[in-house]
């Protein structure tokens, strides 16, 4: 009984914790693009005399009481969103907030980061030849689309420690090894530490041989087998 209860509290929580973060990919382009709007708001207010301060309202007096207030607020109201997020009704926020510069382009680089995608926009780990043929170098594959060149896709390596860097390869599907058990998080970790921290620790795996890896070539067929 103690151990189905428990297991039924876990469950619940993943849940919980899975639609806050599916409700907060879904927010924070449209947040970002309200923060810029808020803050040109604040422009104005300034000029016109700060209105805010006729009304009492002094946030910045309390400002430990107001961030345990907002990081409530803020899950409470991405919960809501998540759900939301599920429904048709989502549609047509979008399709308004798209006619706003700069939103679809911050919505696909937030989505970058949203490492619950599947399909062709699943982010692999994967290896490349590095300067000679012992030698390889982790990247990242933001998407399992081919490339212009047939049979070719995009391999990026980022750089360390500073991730938002790196360059970007087209690389033969064959000569693309899959790092199966690491993700976008792990991979983030192993270049925050500059090689520090071994991947395979981080990932808390044995290391093994190239040869043991597969290819992207047979990564794709299996996943498309049971697909």
């Amino acid at each position: 009984m103690v151990k189905k209860t428990k297991k039924y509290f876990s469950h619940g929580k993943d849940h919980v914790i899975t639609v806050i973060l599916k409700g907060l990919f879904w927010l924070a382009p449209i947040a970002a693009i309200t923060i810029i709007v808020i803050w040109v708001y604040e422009k104005i207010n300034q000029l016109t005399g700060n209105m805010f301060e006729l009304f009492g309202f002094e946030p910045e007096k309390y400002p430990f009481l107001w961030t345990i207030v907002g990081v409530f607020i803020m899950g409470a109201f991405a919960y809501i969103i998540g759900v939301f997020a599920e429904t048709k009704l989502v549609d047509i926020v979008q399709k308004v907030y798209s006619k706003i510069p700069g939103y679809a382009t911050i919505k696909e680089l937030i989505n970058i980061f949203n490492t619950s995608k599947s399909g062709e926009k699943k982010v692999l780990v994967v290896l490349i030849r590095g300067f000679s043929k012992d030698d390889y170098n982790v990247g990242l594959m933001y998407s399992t689309k081919e490339s212009i060149i047939k049979d070719h896709y995009t391999v990026v390596l980022s750089m360390t420690p500073i991730p938002n860097g790196g360059y970007m390869f087209e690389v033969h599907k064959d000569k693309i090894k899959v790092i199966e058990e690491a993700t976008f998080d792990s991979n983030l970790q192993y270049l925050l530490s500059m090689g520090v921290k071994s991947l395979a620790d981080i990932v808390k795996t044995e290391p093994k041989n190239i040869e043991d890896f597969k290819t992207l070539s047979q990564f794709l067929e299996e996943n498309n087998k049971e697909a």
